[in-house]
């Protein structure tokens, strides 16, 4: 089974991916990605402190990159409490 690392980016930085895990396909590797990138904009959401944030994560194996997946939003308001 391939070794899928995932690096998380948002508007804080990178955090490299050091352990991996190993998943059967691409196609696990892509759903891993997705679950993890909507509880960081679970997270995000909860904690909203701007008018817009950007994250992504960067899927590699032993090889190089193999995708990105990304996520943003923005909170536009048009009257204040």
């Amino acid at each position: 089974m391939p070794r899928y690392y995932f690096d998380l980016k948002d508007d804080n930085g990178v955090i490299l991916d050091e352990e991996g895990l190993h998943l059967r396909d691409l196609e696990e590797a892509q759903n891993e990605a997705a679950r993890s990138l909507g509880g960081m904009a679970r997270d995000a959401l909860a904690n909203a402190r701007g008018a817009a944030d950007h994250m992504e994560i960067a899927v590699r194996d032993d090889d190089g990159d193999v995708m990105v997946v990304r996520f943003s939003f923005e909170i536009s308001r048009k009257r204040q409490n």
